[in-house]
């Protein structure tokens, strides 16, 4: 795990993207989700899951990685852990599952660092919080999220049916309409860091 003060980006033409295979959503409407959190609950308890903030510069302004699912819905790379996993383990699966080439041969240098928020879901609901409210004592949801630093120079491979869009963090700021409670405080979450504007 890298932990650090300062988050070098790089600009987004040093990275190169391709496509694989259609990952297709496991579920087709938030219902569904939601449905079937409450099944895995029963089975293994609180859902575990971790997300990655992947950072690229454009414009001298850091700019965060997100998968953008139809026109709309857009969200962080990962998703849940199996029970008993490590979390930057996870992490990592979780992110060569979302970005990585097939070929075992250009996997991606994940360097997970710091985890930046926590946010609780207490019942199989939309909404999260970033603590866990006081009566609640069975949460049905933790969900990390954690800083990736990235090389300067990656392949990433995305799903055909999904998209990869570099969002400026002046564009998430605020914009809970759009990007959700989540995806919009990252900016606040990322503000503790400086930011090494790097130009190969």
């Amino acid at each position: 795990m890298v932990t650090t003060s300062v988050v070098n980006t790089y600009p987004l033409s040093s990275y190169t993207f391709g496509t694989k295979e259609t990952k297709m959503e496991k579920d087709t409407s938030v219902a569904d989700r939601l449905a079937r959190m409450k099944v895995n609950y029963t089975k293994e308890g609180m859902r575990t899951s971790v997300e990655g903030i992947l950072l690229v510069q454009e414009h001298n302004h850091p700019h965060i990685l997100l998968l953008q699912i139809g026109n709309t819905f857009c969200k962080l790379p990962g998703g849940r852990l199996k029970p008993g996993e490590n979390e930057i383990e996870g992490l990592k699966r979780k992110l060569s599952s979302k970005l990585a080439a097939n070929s075992p041969g250009i996997q991606p240098n994940w360097q997970v660092g710091e985890c930046v928020a926590i946010w609780w879901r207490p019942n199989f609901e939309t909404i999260m919080y970033p603590y866990c409210p006081p009566h609640i004592t069975k949460p049905k949801e933790c969900k990390k999220l954690f800083v990736v630093h990235l090389s300067e120079r990656e392949y990433f491979a995305v799903p055909k049916n999904l998209k990869l869009l570099a969002v400026p963090l002046f564009e998430l700021y605020d914009n809970v309409q759009r990007y959700g409670p989540v995806i919009s405080t990252i900016p606040q979450q990322l503000s503790r860091f400086q930011f090494n504007m790097i130009h190969p």
